[in-house]
């Protein structure tokens, strides 16, 4: 019975053990993953590591579908993301996106994507926002805008008041700009490109519910319908003056810091990864932590939140799975350190009762060599 005790306690020392190794790997990954939510660059990083460790070929097959798309941007990004992982990719592969780059890059291609910024409006790389900003801080772009939505919303049409707010906001920031000899500038290229990511559809729901809100603040409904009732593009001073003061600066704040975040990641990433995190982000605190995750990795960033989405930025839904794990690891400790403990106190058991049944025995061999002596028998 007492070495059976001994047994079970053995048992439960192997099957406790088994199974802290088996945890141990997941509950150490769910720890960093929770230490790390807070910095977008460290979490991303982890789950990089995840995701990699099972697909080597991820990267490579990433790259040929940026080419195979035209985004010769996004398959730079990813020969960046191999070379900082030491990833190997076949030798022709990094040369094909350099040229695909130098092509993209070209004075012809530039050229006329500027005058297609500056002419429509949208953006969607570097050389279309240029021409974006351009028409906006000549406040061509804006009072379009401007007039064109509060003109909808003058003949009860659809409106696009986040559209609308962004323009309003951006005449004003246009006015601060030439008064700080382009101070602002930052703000406005990162307005803008909110307000272009809108048009195409590249803003994220929740972005763009809260962009909405933050709109409807900073506009005077009715001030402004009385402005572009008689607004035009062919009168820009008049009509700037008159939506100038339909706007509220004192409730921009939080546009204005989100066009800054933007900025932020332009200047790392360009400006398709900050449509990227435009696309993605569900509200301005996303934004925040995009800029951070792209201060940190630079152009690596688009092909990051590529492969991880918005789990790139923050810990999504999973917390409680990881919670798991640790708890999981947590019991399974608990339970090795316990069965540790029973083991070495039956062991310690059975060798003090063997010490005793010894002593037992040698002190009965003792008192019958003593009753068999002849002093005794006599």
């Amino acid at each position: 019975m007492k070495w059976l005790r001994i047994s079970t306690a053995l048992t439960g020392i192997a099957a406790c053990g088994f199974m802290l190794a088996q945890v141990a790997p997941h509950a150490r990954e769910a720890g960093a993953i929770l230490a790390a939510q807070d910095d977008p660059a460290a979490l991303s990083e982890i789950k990089l590591d995840a995701l990699l460790r099972h697909n080597d070929r991820l990267i490579q097959n990433n790259i040929e579908v940026a080419l195979a798309s035209g985004d010769a941007d996004l398959a730079d990004s990813f020969v960046a993301l191999a070379r900082d992982r030491n990833i190997a990719l076949p030798d022709d592969l990094p040369s094909r996106v350099g040229d695909a780059v130098k092509a993209e890059n070209s004075t012809s291609h530039f050229a006329k994507r500027f005058a297609a910024g500056l002419v429509t409006g949208n953006a969607d790389d570097v050389a279309s926002l240029s021409g974006t900003v351009a028409g906006d801080l000549f406040v061509i772009g804006d009072i379009r805008d401007v007039v064109r939505e509060g003109k909808h919303l003058a003949m009860g049409e659809e409106t696009d008041r986040l559209v609308l707010g962004l323009a309003a906001a951006g005449l004003a920031v246009t006015a601060v700009t030439y008064v700080s000899v382009g101070g602002a500038a930052p703000v406005r290229a990162g307005l803008t490109l909110v307000k272009d990511a809108r048009k195409v559809g590249r803003l994220g729901e929740g972005l763009a519910a809260w962009a909405g809100r933050s709109a409807r603040e900073v506009v005077d409904t009715p001030m402004l319908q009385n402005a572009v009732a008689s607004g035009s593009v062919l009168r820009p001073g008049q009509t700037l003056s008159a939506i100038k003061a339909a706007f509220r600066a004192e409730k921009a704040g939080a546009l204005v810091r989100l066009g800054k975040d933007v900025t932020r990641v332009v200047e790392k990433t360009g400006t398709r990864g900050a449509m990227d995190s435009l696309r993605i982000a569900e509200g301005p605190k996303d934004v925040a932590r995009a800029a951070r995750l792209a201060e940190a990795q630079g152009g690596k960033t688009r092909a990051i939140l590529k492969l991880l989405g918005r789990g790139a930025l923050l810990l999504i839904g999973g917390a409680f799975n990881l919670a798991l794990w640790l708890f999981g690891a947590a019991l399974t400790l608990l339970g090795l350190l316990s069965s540790i403990k029973a083991t070495t106190e039956r062991l310690t058991q059975a060798w003090c009762d063997r010490r005793r049944a010894r002593r037992l025995r040698q002190a009965r061999i003792a008192a019958e060599a003593v009753l068999a002596s002849p002093a005794v028998t006599a």
